[in-house]
């Protein structure tokens, strides 16, 4: 396999993700996924964009710094109607349904829905659970991608490689083990990482024909190296809607992201 790749480095998280004009993203993965949605959002927001954030899943309450505009309602047309109105006064709001604790998601026929109307520029779904572990693999009804989504963003924390497959390290080892052959207890390799990004029953199911970006989260200074060694594993595999690969620190936004570009050495069996 070869490590060769072009890398080019940006501030841009929309720029770093191939982000292209009414997008419909969602997230899945492990942990991070909710700093990815706000600081999208922030950025696009900033730049003049209008933004829905949202899920399919269930979501803590953002605070006022995450989203400054929340709204919640059981009625699909009143969420639709309240969401109209929002947006002519707001660049970023987000939608949920109610609850005790955290925010129920809404339909993935209501974020199709909302797409259709073209209410906002961008619409950021968070789709899938993790437990706040760095990597998992999914249930059979996992991830939540509304059929309007083009761009699916898959996240990994660097920090789950070398660490050993238990649950406080990942989620669904069950699944973890039958998707990459690891045994529980076993350290976690580089190619179960990628393997578990570029499987049609990992990561990534249920995004078949959209646009995957996989992005490593928690990669800096020290992690570089390390990073670019599993964005090629991940290059190398030649997934038929993998183009690029990112890493970087979602949590630190001056921090440069570096995107990962295949060159023309990579071969691989593909998927």
């Amino acid at each position: 396999m070869s490590t060769n790749l072009t890398l080019i480095r940006t501030t841009n998280l929309a720029q770093a993700i191939g982000l292209r004009p009414g997008d419909t993203i969602s997230l899945v993965g492990g942990g991070g996924k909710t700093s990815l949605m706000f600081r999208l959002a922030h950025e696009l927001a900033a730049g003049g964009e209008s933004v829905i954030t949202t899920t399919t899943t269930r979501i803590l309450p953002p605070t006022p710094e995450e989203s400054p505009c929340v709204i919640l309602d059981e009625d699909v047309p009143t969420l639709i109607r309240r969401a109209t109105e929002a947006l002519q006064g707001q660049r970023h709001i987000t939608l949920a349904r109610p609850d005790s604790n955290k925010l129920r998601g809404l339909s993935p026929e209501t974020i199709d829905s909302l797409r259709h109307l073209r209410i906002a520029d961008y619409i950021i779904n968070e789709a899938d659970g993790a437990s706040c572990r760095p990597l998992k693999a999914p249930n059979p009804t996992e991830p939540i991608i509304p059929t309007s989504t083009s761009l699916v963003v898959a996240i990994v924390g660097i920090e789950a490689i070398g660490r050993p497959l238990l649950p406080e390290n990942a989620f669904r080892i069950e699944n973890i083990t039958r998707l990459t052959g690891l045994n529980e207890g076993e350290s976690i390799t580089t190619e179960a990482v990628a393997q578990l990004l570029t499987h049609h029953e990992g990561i990534i199911q249920h995004a078949s024909g959209m646009c995957i970006v996989p992005f490593i989260n928690k990669a800096g200074e020290d992690q570089v190296t390390q990073a670019e060694t599993l964005a090629a594993e991940i290059l190398c595999r030649r997934h038929q809607y993998i183009e690029r690969v990112v890493f970087g620190e979602l949590k630190r936004p001056a921090y440069p992201l570096t995107i990962a570009l295949p060159d023309m050495s990579m071969v691989g069996s593909g998927y």
